[in-house]
């Protein structure tokens, strides 16, 4: 099993900064990519930013520019520094990786909320 471990999730007013971390652990050794969801009420969860088991960042169009994700596999941690924030980046946010002999586990989500 992969525990994951979301922080760093609060309120902050538009236009100001947030930093999440995802910790795993347990069998770590399984993960592949690691990434960031969000979800908001009534909506599908949706892929934010992550790191792939290669090394290469992905981001939604909606974040880039914004949102810097940062992976360190000797900690197995994966940041996401998220800046200029707007309202609508209200939601919870979920760390999950993939693998491909484990399941993909995901974290119990850290709720971000950006007053306008």
């Amino acid at each position: 099993q992969v525990q994951l471990v979301e922080s760093g999730g609060g309120l902050v007013q538009a236009g100001g900064s947030l930093r999440l971390s995802c910790t795993a652990s347990g069998d770590t050794n399984c993960i592949s990519g690691m990434y960031w969801y969000r979800q908001t009420t009534g909506e599908e969860r949706g892929l934010v930013a992550g790191v792939s088991s290669g090394g290469e960042p992905k981001y939604a169009d909606s974040v880039k520019s914004r949102f810097t994700v940062s992976r360190d596999n000797a900690k197995n941690t994966l940041d996401l520094q998220m800046n200029n924030l707007k309202p609508e980046d209200t939601a919870v946010y979920y760390c999950k990786i993939t693998s491909t002999w484990c399941p993909h586990y995901r974290g119990k989500g850290t709720l971000v909320t950006v007053s306008s």
